[in-house]
């Protein structure tokens, strides 16, 4: 029974050495996840699949039942997760192309449902979220990454917006003054929610592009996909390492 799962792009269901055995709708009661679940092979390893925008990439980050999917996940005896995320770089070293396995994460969304426990029916539980990725996962990344002489960034602030828009320059800067030196849409509330049930979770960050203000001009589309497509040639290759240790 798989006990590993990456919650990701399409992409990363066709690895090399991946064989897709089955897909499931899981029923949860925060309503459907983005889609069914996809359970595989990699590498003669068991391994679970989610698409976090659905298969078709068609759910924006503010409207992803990140309550669902994370619960769907839990209910099939998944312990740890490997979430794979396109960032925009926001400090030098964070260039297009590199790994960045982000040790914090900054919330600055705003109305998502980011608990499980919001006291109706159940009582409130508050979590520990001092250190919001499992070291064990985390650990399984950077070593990864390393062997296969990647450009891996080992520490890092993800700054989690609320999208659909990109940021601004002001915005960007704040957050570059608040220690941020990546920023996503998806971290949160995944993150939090995946410590209320008690998973290991850590944050695969491909970075596509430069953020608003840290390169020349505006950000186009192109260029963001012309950076999905270099960096998660190196996740995929990244996450097939860890898998193993894990």
């Amino acid at each position: 029974m798989a006990t590993v799962a990456i919650i990701g792009g399409t992409g990363l269901a066709r690895m090399e050495g991946l064989e897709i055995k089955g897909r499931e709708m899981i029923k949860t009661p925060y309503g459907a996840p983005s889609c069914p679940i996809i359970y595989g092979e990699l590498n003669k390893l068991p391994i679970v699949f989610l698409a976090r925008h659905g298969h078709t990439h068609k759910i924006p980050p503010h409207r992803v039942n990140y309550c669902a999917n994370i619960w769907a996940l839990q209910s099939i005896g998944i312990k740890k997760i490997i979430a794979v995320g396109a960032v925009g770089g926001i400090s030098e070293e964070c260039t297009t192309g590199s790994i960045v396995i982000p040790d914090q994460i900054i919330d600055y969304t705003t109305g998502r449902v980011n608990t499980f426990y919001d006291g109706m029916p159940d009582e409130v539980r508050h979590v520990d979220f001092s250190y919001p990725y499992d070291e064990h996962v985390r650990d399984a990344l950077i070593k990864s990454g390393s062997a296969l002489g990647a450009d891996v960034i080992t520490h890092g602030t993800y700054g989690a917006t609320q999208g659909p828009h990109l940021e601004t320059i002001a915005e960007i800067n704040r957050m570059e003054r608040d220690g941020c030196t990546i920023v996503g849409m998806t971290g949160m509330p995944e993150a939090v929610l995946a410590r209320e049930l008690d998973m290991a979770y850590a944050c695969c960050g491909v970075v596509v592009n430069a953020a608003a203000g840290k390169g020349a001009g505006v950000i186009s589309m192109e260029e963001i996909n012309d950076g999905i497509d270099r960096g998660m040639k190196t996740a995929r290759g990244v996450i097939e390492g860890a898998v193993k240790v894990l």
